[in-house]
């Protein structure tokens, strides 16, 4: 048990350090919308240590329930955006692991500061979001569970961020 805890926080401890700094984005042009776009106003945690250690996360999405359904990070539960109600999350643990993203990190950096405000104490936001997370090969699924190639653009200006070629932009 001892070794188990001590592994969690070397875990939270490397995502607090990693989210000193943005984390490496896979596209530069990519990488510095980001950075004018994000507050940073909550830790950062990237796609790859994300994708090394999901199991430890309960991950948030703060998109719409229409981009949610047509693909989402699977074990992922729902919150959204301008629907957020934190009486949703009551029964989560005020120390609990947890990961908010959206398309590209601006709503699910918001959620994830409303939750720092609500104390809870070790939230991190997903930097480029679901964007960056399909970009880099990681699996989606849709509101059926089943694995997906569609991926909900947000719109016609924000989708041109979804770089991987076997994606379907939808809207």
């Amino acid at each position: 048990m001892k070794m188990i805890l001590t592994f969690v926080s070397f875990l939270i401890s490397y995502a607090w350090i990693s989210a000193q700094e943005a984390p490496v984005i896979a596209d530069r042009d990519y990488a510095r919308k980001l950075k004018s776009l994000l507050q940073n106003e909550v830790p950062a945690i990237s796609v790859p240590d994300l994708a090394g250690c999901r199991e430890d996360f309960i991950l948030l999405d703060t998109r719409s329930r229409e981009e949610y359904d047509v693909s989402h990070l699977e074990n992922t539960r729902w919150v959204g955006y301008t629907e957020f109600d934190p009486s949703t999350l009551e029964t989560l643990p005020a120390n609990a692991n947890i990961v908010c993203y959206c398309s590209v990190g601006y709503r699910s950096e918001r959620i994830a500061a409303k939750l720092l405000e609500l104390g809870h104490k070790r939230v991190y936001n997903l930097y480029g979001g679901i964007f960056e997370w399909v970009n880099r090969g990681f699996p989606v699924v849709n509101s059926g569970g089943q694995a997906t190639r569609r991926i909900h653009g947000y719109n016609k200006k924000w989708s041109r961020w979804v770089l991987h070629p076997t994606m379907r932009v939808i809207y």
